[in-house]
C-alpha cells in the first residue's frame, strides 16, 4: 500500500518504512508527525482524493534534523568590480513513514514511557551544620 502526500510545497509517494527528507517540520528526534493531506491513496483499493482522500492520514515518526547540500550563490558584472559570493544550505527533516491509515481508522497515540520517579539522597546543609558547630 502506497500514498502521495502533500507537504512544504511538494508531493511524496510513500509506503511504511520508506525514509524520505521533507521541508523541515517542528519536532526533535522520536518525535510523531501525521500528514493529514492525502492525496492519493493505492494498493489493495485506490481512492485518488478531490482534492484529498476523506478520512485517510499518514504517520511518521521524525529522525532527525539535516541540513542539505550548500548552493554556491555568485554573482559578477564584468569591469564595474563588482563581485558577490553566498551560500545557502536549505533545512529539512528526515521521516520513517510508521504506517498508512484510511477509512476513517486513526492510528493509536503513542504512549510516554513512565520514567521512574529519581529520590533525591539528602545531603546535609552547609549552613545549617555551620550555625551547629558555633
Amino acid at each position: 500500500m502506497y500514498a502521495v502526500i502533500r507537504t512544504g510545497g511538494k508531493q511524496y509517494k510513500v509506503a511504511a518504512n520508506d525514509v524520505i527528507t521533507v521541508e523541515k517540520l517542528p519536532g526533535d528526534a522520536g518525535a510523531v508527525i501525521q500528514f493529514d493531506e492525502v492525496l492519493m491513496v493505492g494498493g489493495d483499493k485506490n481512492a485518488v482524493g478531490a482534492p484529498l482522500v476523506a478520512g485517510a492520514c499518514v504517520t511518521a515518526t521524525v529522525l532527525d534534523q539535516v541540513k542539505g547540500d550548500k548552493v554556491i550563490i555568485f554573482k559578477k558584472k564584468r569591469r564595474h568590480n563588482y563581485r558577490r559570493k553566498r551560500g545557502h544550505r536549505q533545512l529539512g527533516t528526515v521521516l520513517r513513514i510508521a504506517g498508512i491509515w484510511t477509512d476513517g481508522q486513526k492510528p493509536e497515540a503513542p504512549k510516554a514511557e513512565a520514567k521512574p520517579a529519581a529520590k533525591k539522597a539528602a545531603a546535609p546543609k552547609k549552613k545549617a551544620a555551620a550555625k551547629a558547630a558555633k
